[in-house]
């Protein structure tokens, strides 16, 4: 085709340890593009983005662009160069090292509609809810809510992804949400399962998974799932977790097994300290959700059981509309992490230890979020940002 317009890139491209991520402008009358790693055709995409994964650690790559249509294939863009970073441990090693997670709602429940590019800055991982089960066992799909969301389309997203990716944040694909029923209990579902997240991420440019099941998981096959996707992706694959308190009491529940058994992949588990009723925390008092001594004396039994302070994050609603129950001011979610992290700012319950590598919070949701005029992000965020 006769090229009209740059395909010149529009930002540097975004680099992890195993992969590149590339995005440019768009080309008048093309109908698609294709992506050349060196001389080699590596991808064939609709939309003015693509990530190209499976790369060797600390090297070099050179990329061409080229537009297409049914009059045949542009000229080659410009060459562009991306290195990939060193390797790291458990998909954390580009991230801050405390983080703040925030969900991103695919749908239009009332609150804020966002697009990608609108998530606010303090969100250093944001979390696509969701991706939901097709009739293929153990598989999931994604589909943008263009309608619920104003007309969003799917080039948009993507450039918007691949926009959040150059600043340094991660975007993830959630899996579940109260009413998913992805079920992985065999072999087979958990390699579809593995096949498809990976395929979504290569398709959209998710940096890796949340893992939100709330109606049970098999620890056996949920971890060679897990661990299946990041032999695909490579050291830098984000994992997280958002159990419910009940999953995480004990480390002979599922969802816990499941954490320890990938801890060396695992990047945080964010769980749930809302919608609940009382737990017991790590000293065996019963705790109501609402408090501090909740949020730390529940973070204590993830701590004490076995995963790294840097795999652990407290995930509380954004605002009262975010959850049925357990919403807490961000003074009070700012209050537990100085008691988890240095010892201050606890109420009766006060750790044994402290623990200030913790990874940071997450939030139902930054719709919500938006909805109450930014107030946990502006809070929470430059909180666990400043954390030691």
């Amino acid at each position: 085709m006769q090229q009209s317009g740059s395909i010149a890139d529009r930002q540097e491209p975004h680099t992890s340890s195993s992969s590149v991520s590339l995005a440019w402008n768009t080309v008048s009358g093309a109908t698609g593009y294709n992506v050349y790693q060196g001389a080699t055709k590596v991808q064939s995409v609709t939309g003015t983005s693509a990530t190209v994964s499976s790369l060797a650690a600390s090297t070099s790559y050179t990329f061409q662009i080229t537009a297409t249509n049914s009059a045949g294939e542009s000229a080659k863009s410009a060459t562009v160069t991306g290195t990939t970073t060193a390797s790291g441990t458990g998909g954390g090693s580009t991230l801050p090292k405390h983080a703040v997670t925030g969900y991103w709602q695919n749908f239009n429940n009332g609150a804020t509609v966002q697009k990608i590019s609108a998530v606010q800055a303090q969100y250093d991982i944001i979390a696509v809810a969701f991706a939901s089960a097709t009739t293929t066992p153990g598989a999931v799909t994604f589909s943008l809510d263009s309608a619920g969301l104003g007309g969003y389309t799917v080039d948009q997203f993507k450039a918007d992804i691949a926009a959040k990716k150059a600043a340094g944040k991660k975007v993830i694909i959630s899996i579940g949400g109260e009413t998913g029923t992805v079920s992985v209990n065999d072999s087979t579902s958990a390699t579809n399962f593995a096949n498809s997240v990976y395929s979504l991420m290569t398709t959209y440019g998710f940096d890796g998974v949340d893992i939100d099941l709330e109606n049970g998981l098999n620890a056996t096959y949920m971890t060679q799932a897990l661990r299946s996707l990041s032999t695909k992706a490579g050291s830098s694959l984000i994992i997280t977790m958002a159990p419910q308190t009940i999953d995480m009491q004990s480390t002979s529940n599922t969802y816990f097994q499941t954490a320890l058994n990938i801890k060396d992949i695992l990047t945080v588990v964010n769980m749930q300290y809302y919608n609940s009723g009382s737990m017991l925390g790590c000293d065996g008092q019963v705790y109501s959700q609402g408090t501090v001594n909740f949020l730390t004396a529940l973070a204590c039994i993830q701590l004490q059981g076995g995963l790294a302070a840097s795999q652990v994050g407290l995930g509380l609603p954004a605002s009262t509309s975010g959850a049925g129950s357990g919403y807490v001011s961000p003074t009070i979610v700012n209050n537990a992490l100085d008691c988890l992290t240095a010892g201050t700012n606890c109420g009766t319950f006060k750790p044994s230890k402290t623990y200030p590598d913790l990874r940071g919070a997450m939030t139902w949701s930054t719709n919500w979020d938006a909805t109450a005029g930014n107030a946990w992000s502006n809070s929470v965020g430059p909180k666990v940002h400043a954390l030691p």
